[in-house]
């Protein structure tokens, strides 16, 4: 197939390869995942906001869209890279190829692309901004372009809910408020199915009334960019962090490091992929889990923020959890609603439902 569109690099690096969905440009940092399925889960993770994912994993779309298998109501990269297209899917469930859902989204797409050299530069050098277009564009004009594009620090606001609304499940045990940076719904399918009733309010929900709605728990979701983006979140965590259970997920767990007076800093390359290592550092024992993240928690800055280590990374040794059992918290950095393998790390909302029925039997 023809070589039509291309994506340039920061470095002045070119990629060709050819086009499908949309046909804009874009410019967006772009990252890599390593994960061999789940691209549309992918796509539809608002994590993803404003960047470009370049799937590892040779071919994608063989088994096409399933409209039951989004993790939120709209696309969330600015484009995606792959090596091979599959245009003809074989699935009973799929309703709709790749290219189709790109197209549909206005989100472009190129394949035929090297990506083993893509992925081994951003692993070599680093994540960076790069820009999506035709392949006769001359690379002068593509850098001027990228140079000229500000870096955008709005992305929980874009990908966050505009009002509050409910997911309710039959037999409830408890009450849980989640506040929205961006979140997979799989998270609210968990706590439904850990019997918790959940009020869903937008990321700038202030702490009186989030507090109002009289919750058993707190829980801060995934979402995309800086965690310091989001002061607003961080101070209507300080200000419920003691008074409630709180569970952190992702991007949720950085904000509650930095609530409590922790600091963060950016990954040269993040976590993106379904088979990365934690260890449980109070027993342990190994997980595989499911990543999406560039940010991670400086350990240093720790001290004094009565925050302790539960989980560490084993290819990097990066900070994959933390908790504080005087304050009721828990966060992980990974995914637990979306385990790749076996369910072992579902076993987080358990223990977050404990602490929800350990602190409402402190106050019976």
């Amino acid at each position: 197939m023809k070589k039509d569109r291309k994506l340039i690099l920061e470095d002045g690096s070119e990629y060709y390869g050819t086009g499908f969905g949309s046909r804009k440009d874009a410019v967006c940092e772009v990252v890599f995942n390593t994960s061999m399925a789940g691209y549309q889960e992918i796509l539809s993770d608002p994590s993803y906001t404003d960047q470009a994912v370049v799937m590892s994993y040779p071919l994608i779309g063989n088994y096409g869209i399933a409209d039951e298998d989004f993790e939120s109501k709209r696309l969330a990269p600015s484009a995606l890279i792959v090596r091979d297209l599959c245009e003809n899917p074989s699935n009973f469930r799929s309703t709709r190829s790749v290219d189709e859902l790109l197209e549909e989204n206005g989100i472009p797409g190129i394949s035929n692309v090297d990506t083993r050299r893509l992925v081994r530069s951003i692993r070599e050098y680093g994540s960076g901004r790069g820009l999506i277009t035709g392949a006769g564009m001359a690379a002068a004009d593509a850098l001027e372009i990228i140079r000229r594009t500000p870096v955008p620090h709005d992305a929980v606001r874009r990908c966050s809910c505009l009002k509050k609304w409910y997911s309710r499940t039959s037999n409830p045990c408890f009450t849980v408020v989640v506040i929205d940076c961006g979140m997979k719904t799989n998270i609210i399918r968990m706590l439904n199915h850990s019997r918790c009733n959940v009020t869903v309010v937008p990321y700038d929900t202030g702490y009186e009334e989030i507090l109002a709605l009289s919750p058993d728990g707190v829980l801060i979701s995934n979402g995309p960019g800086d965690p310091q983006d989001v002061p607003e979140v961080v101070h209507t965590l300080r200000m419920i962090i003691g008074k409630c259970p709180v569970f952190g997920i992702c991007l949720g767990h950085q904000l509650i490091a930095l609530a409590c007076g922790g600091s963060t800093y950016k990954l040269p390359f993040g976590h993106r992929g379904g088979n990365h290592p934690v260890r449980d550092v109070r027993t342990g024992r190994i997980f595989i889990t499911s990543q999406n993240h560039s940010y991670a928690v400086d350990e240093e800055s720790l001290a004094g923020t009565g925050l302790m280590v539960s989980y560490v990374n084993l290819l990097d040794q990066t900070i994959e959890g933390l908790y504080s059992e005087k304050n009721a918290v828990i966060s992980v950095q990974f995914h637990p609603e979306s385990a790749p393998g076996p369910q072992d790390t579902m076993q987080l909302f358990e223990c977050f439902t404990d602490m929800m029925r350990m602190k409402r039997n402190s106050q019976a």
